[in-house]
């Protein structure tokens, strides 16, 4: 039995892509299996880091060390992106049932709500810069190997 850490994760690396390489809802599941696992640890440990983020530092890590490659999650990544609206639709529903929100107040959650979508907006674009950048320097590491 070899017990090569380089070798397991090598096989690893293998089965995963070959298991989700063109199956999205596959992609899907492994995304919503690694954000239960943040969940659990969130919770279990008691950090005051959501779940959900927790999680994605943990795909980040697999797509970083290699045993995910991003191509592997790109259609599962895109599904999720293309029913993204659907998350938003209870807030409009909210809005509607509470005719306060119609007043000051409803003015105040809106300038809250346009600076979070701003720093939201703001910091995607500089993760996904990041993440370019960071998917061409591993690219050209691979190409030169």
């Amino acid at each position: 039995m070899n017990r090569d850490p380089s070798v397991t994760k090598r096989k690893t690396a293998i089965f995963l892509h070959k298991s989700l390489h063109g199956n999205r809802y596959a992609q899907v599941a492994l995304i919503v299996l690694l954000w239960l696992a943040g969940e659990a640890v969130s919770r279990g440990t008691g950090l005051p880091i959501p779940g959900s983020v927790l999680g994605l530092f943990g795909l980040l890590y697999l797509l970083i060390t290699g045993t995910i490659r991003l191509s592997t999650m790109r259609r599962g990544a895109n599904l999720l992106l293309a029913d993204m609206l659907l998350f938003f639709v209870p807030a409009v529903l909210a809005v509607l049932e509470h005719s306060e929100f119609l007043g000051l107040i409803g003015l105040k959650v809106l300038a809250v709500i346009l600076a979070g979508t701003l720093m939201v907006m703001c910091m995607t674009a500089l993760a996904v810069d990041v993440g370019y950048r960071l998917m061409l320097r591993l690219e050209s590491r691979h190409a030169v190997s």
